[in-house]
């Protein structure tokens, strides 16, 4: 049945199962208590009832046993307390007389050790002997000794309770206090168990919506969410569902976005794969057909337009290279002091030939007394290299470019600063990946947008960033910040 295959189910069943277990041991433990307690209150209160009977018994025994006018008083006594039951013994044990049906007596002797522990531990009642209407099971009794004839010992034996509390079932039916005990137990077992049924539908109740949410979110519902404010275990349970909702969501926005520039990126490099190796195949093509009709200026000039494209290919193909081992992180720096103002003067050294080629006054701003930095000299001379060339390419003519360094709080910052067209706010938060660029035109004279990337990657690995600020129609400015050495070297 689909009832016994669901939590609450299984719940419910145990549940009842172990209430009903629970208030079965306790009933029994119950009635054995009462039990007990009954045997021992009888036996307390008739400890010395043997002793008083014996007394009643004396005359008749003094010469000769007299059976008949025993069984008489001993009828008479029965009758006016039904509950005990009288038997004359020997000091074997053996019955000698008693008033009863003979076919309900069921042995013929008794047990002598409960006899000996009465008289000789009274206070560890009670202290239960053969009843001998059964052939199992004891009772508690009380004994006296008696003087049979010819001054020959014996024992007046006194069984305490009778038939009427033989069973749990008759103790129940005879005692209001045991009646009223087990109407209380049945009515507790009935209330707990509602209750607790109860409060099982309910907490599988929020189980059954949790259920529900995250089937709807199995099946692409993204936004369903629990949203449970309580602070107990299901609630917490809730909650780091819909965290682990919103980590899910946002891992498939950014594999969305990485899938995106992934297919950007396969097309970006075959493009610019594909311009220098058109141009190449071209000219080499034009080489061939008019290899006899070509003056040597224009095969000189060929040939440096093919060395020029198989260079830019080759400066590709290692951009890619170097930045795919800085993504792997399979570059470590080798920190080590250095003069940042020396390294600074020799960048801009190499590309004043670029900055007048394209009309752009470069210029250093260096103060003295600059501290040394803690760096990898090669990889802070390729970041401060790829932020300067950019610059100078993205700056139309008659601009400037500046490079200028400060110091302060123990630490030498690096600005490169351009009056180039600026970039739009919404392109901030994208220069720095991979073949992204402001113009769309790709034009060899802007490269193939790697540098910047680069760059970033170098200063993540000195644990610094580069930060834009930037104006439209005014230029921008690229800075790094690098750790100043206190002690001199």
């Amino acid at each position: 049945m689909k009832f016994f295959n669901t939590l609450y189910g299984k719940i419910s069943i145990l549940f009842t199962a172990l209430l009903l277990t629970m208030a079965v041991v306790q009933t029994g433990i119950l009635m054995h208590s009462a039990q007990r307690y009954v045997q021992e209150s009888d036996q307390k209160l008739n400890r010395s009832l043997a002793t008083h009977l014996a007394e009643e018994f004396t005359p008749f025994l003094s010469d000769s046993i007299e059976y008949s006018d025993i069984q008489q008083t001993m009828h008479y006594l029965m009758v006016t307390n039904p509950r005990v039951e009288i038997y004359l013994l020997d000091t074997d044990g053996q019955i000698l007389t008693f008033f009863a049906d003979p076919e309900k007596i069921k042995r013929h002797e008794v047990a002598l050790k409960p006899i000996l522990r009465f008289f000789n531990e009274p206070g560890s009642m009670p202290v239960l002997g053969d009843d001998p209407r059964q052939l199992e099971g004891q009772k508690p009794f009380s004994v006296a000794k008696i003087k049979l004839a010819n001054e020959k010992p014996g024992y007046l034996y006194v069984i305490l309770g009778g038939e009427d509390y033989d069973s749990a079932a008759a103790m129940v039916q005879n005692s209001y206090i045991l009646r009223t005990s087990v109407l209380i137990l049945l009515l507790v077992v009935v209330v707990t168990g509602v209750v607790g049924l109860l409060l099982f539908a309910f907490l599988t109740k929020k189980l059954n919506i949790m259920t529900a949410v995250v089937r709807k979110f199995e099946h692409g519902h993204y936004t369903e969410r629990i949203g449970s404010t309580s602070h107990d275990e299901l609630g917490q349970l809730s909650h780091a569902f819909d965290q682990m909702a919103d980590t899910i969501v946002a891992n498939m926005e950014e594999l969305q976005r990485t899938d995106a520039l992934r297919r950007e990126l396969v097309a970006n490099i075959s493009h610019d794969l594909r311009s220098p190796l058109a141009s190449i195949q071209g000219y080499l093509e034009t080489i061939l057909m008019k290899d006899q009709s070509l003056v040597p200026e224009q095969r000189e000039k060929y040939l440096h337009i093919l060395l020029k494209n198989t260079n830019m290919l080759n400066k590709l193909v290692g951009d890619l290279f170097e930045l795919s081992k800085l993504d792997a992180r399979q570059i470590e720096p080798q920190v080590e002091p250095f003069n940042m103002a020396e390294l600074t003067q020799d960048v801009v050294m190499k590309f004043q030939p670029l900055a007048g080629e394209m009309g752009v006054a470069l210029t250093a701003d260096l103060p003295k007394d600059l501290p040394n930095v803690r760096g990898d000299l090669a990889l802070i001379e390729r970041a401060l290299s790829n932020l300067i060339e950019n610059a100078v390419r993205y700056t139309p003519g008659n601009g400037s470019v500046c490079v200028r360094l400060e110091n302060t709080n123990h630490a030498v910052y690096v600005f490169v600063s351009d009056t180039g067209p600026g970039i739009p706010a919404e392109d901030l938060s994208r220069i720095f990946e991979r073949f992204y660029r402001l113009e769309k035109s790709r034009t060899s004279r802007h490269g193939a947008g790697l540098g910047l990337a680069i760059a970033q990657k170098i200063i993540e690995l000195h644990n610094s960033r580069i930060k834009v600020e930037s104006v439209v129609n005014e230029g921008t400015t690229f800075s790094f910040v690098l750790p100043a050495v206190l002690s001199s070297y």
